[in-house]
């Protein structure tokens, strides 16, 4: 349905995780036998979870760590960790500075060169523990190391930007990622993200995509809706993308999953996304409160670097427990920020729901409430993630 919002324009209603909630069934079903297995490139995974690809939330002993409890940690590429060969002293200082002075240090820290030396020994290190090596970097980032990334035997490889498209203009000087022949030419899988539209998605889709990232500044360390006005709201963007996804499907046979990126504190928010069509779900603040977090209690966004224009912001998140804790529990806490994996199972009992097919068709209804998608730090104040 249009609203016009004056005499030369209209727009969509669009709503996000806040605003729905998810109506029984029929039926109910042990929380046991929820099945939680989904598949994105080659790989199977028992928890639709991964960790956002962010320098305080996912290092090497981070990757490993999520891995064997079932998950996914993807690892930055034009992060602190390939920038020097001791990151600690680096996260120290970040962890240490005040907020006046938090801009300043991050452009002066992330001035040090990328080096490809350290992009091979991440990915080894990773791989020698007997982890999935999922590895991140930007499109200009993968046109310049994706044959690194390649060699040191990553398994997935994520291009991320905040935007991304298969149009991309660009001056004369500068020649844009062929994100097709980018897919075509890495011997792994490449997932694509973000966006929020389908039109978008099917177009990454076709272009080889192993997987795609929805979701544009929802995140509790982005602001890029406060500083371009850019984004849909998470339910509509999910749903959006996973009818691209399904016409893709119906079109080749190949089901490519849809992955909700940002804005995703609690188990709820979790059950909620899988429900308007997500395959999978990446988070950041709620792994960033993690013992072993590399952010030591604090969380950041990747465009705070930026010499231009920066965007995302550091939010203290404090340290409530394990990974294991927070994944898969026992819960410490009561606020649905542990055992996300005991969160969607359980739900998906309450629904009948028994795997992740079934949790996409179930009822979904409109519940306005007092927090929207657009002040999710909101949200992370009242669950002490935010200044």
């Amino acid at each position: 349905m249009e609203i016009q919002l004056g005499r030369g324009k209209t727009a969509r209603r669009a709503y996000g995780i806040d605003e729905i909630a998810l109506v029984p069934g029929n039926r109910t079903l042990d929380p046991s036998l929820a099945d939680t297995k989904w598949r994105i490139g080659n790989i199977e995974r028992e928890i639709p979870i991964i960790a956002s690809a962010m320098d305080g939330v996912v290092d090497v002993r981070m990757a490993v760590r999520l891995s064997q409890l079932g998950a996914l940690g993807v690892l930055n590429l034009e992060g602190i960790h390939t920038r020097y060969v001791d990151p600690e002293p680096i996260l120290d200082r970040i962890a240490s500075v005040g907020k006046d002075e938090f801009v300043a240090l991050m452009q002066e820290l992330y001035a040090e060169p990328i080096k490809p030396e350290l992009i091979e020994k991440r990915i080894q290190e990773i791989k020698e523990q007997g982890g999935i090596a999922a590895v991140s970097a930007t499109p200009a980032g993968a046109s310049k190391y994706g044959e690194a990334v390649a060699k040191a035997g990553a398994d997935l490889f994520f291009v991320q930007a905040t935007v991304v498209s298969t149009a991309h203009l660009s001056p004369e000087s500068v020649i844009p990622l062929d994100l097709a022949e980018f897919c075509r030419s890495m011997p792994i899988p490449v997932v694509l993200g973000n966006c929020v539209t389908y039109d978008v998605t099917l177009n990454l889709l076709k272009a080889g995509a192993a997987g795609v990232l929805v979701g544009i500044g929802p995140g509790a360390a982005c602001t890029s809706r406060g500083v371009l006005g850019v984004g849909v709201p998470q339910a509509t963007a999910i749903a959006d993308c996973a009818a691209a996804r399904d016409d893709y499907y119906k079109e080749t046979g190949n089901y490519i999953p849809i992955i909700a990126d940002g804005g995703l504190i609690t188990g709820g928010d979790i059950c909620k996304c899988i429900a308007c069509g997500a395959d999978g779900v990446m988070i950041g603040s709620p792994f960033a409160r993690a013992a072993e977090a590399p952010g030591r209690g604090y969380h950041w966004g990747m465009a705070t670097p930026s010499p231009v224009l920066p965007r995302g912001t550091r939010i203290r998140v404090a340290t409530t427990g394990s990974l294991e804790q927070i994944l898969i529990g026992p819960a410490g806490l009561d606020d649905g920020t542990h055992n996300l994996l005991g969160a969607l199972k359980t739900s998906m009992g309450t629904l009948g729901a028994k795997n992740i097919k079934e949790m996409q068709q179930v009822e979904v209804v409109i519940a306005p409430s007092l927090l929207t998608e657009g002040k999710v730090y909101q949200k992370a104040q009242q669950l002490g993630m935010g200044k």
